[in-house]
């Protein structure tokens, strides 16, 4: 039998509803298991063990009543602090931050409750959340639990660290920039970033963001099973009538072909041959279990890239360029010049031209994956990278950025894509990723779930 701290979330909420367990008990197996591992991993930074217990027993309650609490009945889940739980700090791993407590929960957040879910902890990012590295002053540096060596990931990356670690079954990520994707797949995880529109968000705790992150920002889950990406999905996406882009689209669409193309090397990114493997393994699998896949170039991501960049960049320049000079964290100002050099700032004219470039590129998408409906790629094109490596210096930036094209390019879309994680227990983490039209998360859990059946199930480590 194993530890209840490495049961799936699939199999925690079935057992905790068919009263084999109770929520209880599995939180008090998750709780021991945090204390057991996170010192050594920094991966939760706000921790609220009796109010974890408190809403396991209101799961145990609402069962003995013979009341469903949901589809993530009795399960641990984490929160990312940058987004608002009520009574707890907004830090975005801000030192300015760290007194700004929530006066109401975000529609993550609560939507998440309702659906039965036992919050447990809140979970690193980097400053600013701005990194695929999770270090700040405040909270300090987030471990890979499969190797201290490699960065766990970012900015979620104490998501991804505690659900490889066990000490949650699913954890809660943001994406402006492959922050749910890149965390997933340094740590052999699998990471959905949903449809813009798909997942309710709002921040009651600071200003509304223009419209680079309105447009880019998602939330979404982390997992160990494809089956729980999918039903923390369901959770996450109930509606939310505070946030003006969610969309109340079903969550299982029409029937579709089952047809990939795959791309070993984005406009010729240069991929590496551990990632290519991946991919081509990945197409096997997906072959075996019926599908149809072809070698295609897939649309154009740079200049989606390019687009991501201008409007983030256009919104940290107007509302957080000040907020970083004032933080004074060394590795986010650094990164930042890094940003802004890639990236001149723009004006009005600018601003349009990107919208306007934008429906282009998504029109190009759109139509490709009419005859596609999955596109196979990589998540990056390189192996997880060195803790700390993209503050090297200007040039160790410039690789990693190269290197993470299909990670920046998604946002500006406003595409689902799915990180899969495909490779064993041992040596560094690798994986795929899936992209599908808008609002067809089905047809990504569909296809991930081919590749993961004919791999090994994804189990909890013990941090190395």
């Amino acid at each position: 039998m194993p530890a209840l701290w490495q049961l799936t979330a699939t199999q925690i909420a079935n057992a905790v509803r068919n009263k084999h367990l109770s929520a209880v008990e599995v939180t008090t197996a998750h709780l021991e298991r945090l204390a057991a591992v996170n010192p050594t991993l920094n991966a939760v930074v706000q921790e609220f063990p009796d109010a974890a217990l408190d809403a396991a027993r209101t799961v145990d309650t609402q069962i003995a009543n013979g009341q469903d609490p949901g589809p993530l009945c009795g399960v641990p889940v984490t929160i990312k602090v940058n987004i608002d739980q009520k009574g707890h700090a907004t830090t975005n791993g801000l030192k300015l931050m760290q007194d700004l407590i929530a006066e109401s929960d975000s529609p993550v957040v609560s939507n998440m409750q309702k659906a039965g879910a036992v919050i447990i902890g809140r979970t690193n990012t980097p400053a600013f959340s701005l990194r695929w590295f999770t270090k700040n002053d405040l909270h300090g540096q987030t471990l890979n639990p499969r190797d201290k060596t490699l960065t766990p990931g970012g900015s979620s990356g104490g998501a991804a660290s505690a659900v490889a670690s066990g000490i949650c079954a699913i954890g809660h990520g943001t994406d402006i920039g492959g922050s749910i994707r890149y965390p997933a797949y340094a740590c052999g995880l699998h990471g959905l970033r949903p449809t813009l529109g798909r997942v309710a968000a709002f921040n009651a705790s600071g200003p509304e963001r223009h419209i680079g992150g309105q447009i880019m920002a998602v939330s979404g889950p982390i997992a160990r099973s494809i089956e729980d990406i999918k039903i923390a999905l369901q959770a996450m996406s109930a509606e939310d009538p505070r946030d003006p882009w969610w969309v109340p689209a079903p969550l299982t669409g029409p029937p579709f072909p089952k047809r990939v193309a795959i791309t070993l090397a984005p406009e010729g990114m240069d991929v590496c041959a551990e990632v290519k493997a991946a991919l081509r393994d990945a197409a096997h699998r997906l072959q075996a279990a019926g599908w149809q896949v072809d070698e295609r170039p897939c649309p154009p991501m740079h200049k989606s890239a390019e687009i991501n960049a201008h409007l983030w960049l256009a919104e940290m320049r107007t509302g957080v360029e000040a907020m970083i000079a004032q933080e004074n964290e060394p590795d986010s100002t650094f990164i930042y010049q890094q940003m802004a050099n890639r990236s001149a700032p723009i004006e009005i004219d600018g601003l349009l031209n990107a919208l306007k470039e934008r429906a282009t590129e998504i029109r190009r998408w759109q139509t490709f994956l009419q005859d596609y409906p999955v596109v196979l790629c990589p998540i990056s094109g390189q192996l997880p990278f060195t803790q700390q490596q993209d503050i090297q210096s200007p040039d160790a930036f410039e690789a990693i950025m190269q290197a993470q094209l299909t990670q920046l390019a998604l946002p500006a879309l406003g595409l689902p894509g799915l990180a899969v994680a495909t490779g064993g227990m041992t040596g560094p983490p690798v994986g795929v990723q899936l992209i599908a039209g808008r609002y067809r998360e089905d047809i990504l859990l569909a296809a991930g779930q081919a590749i993961e059946a004919a791999g090994q199930p994804i189990l909890p480590v013990n941090p190395s």
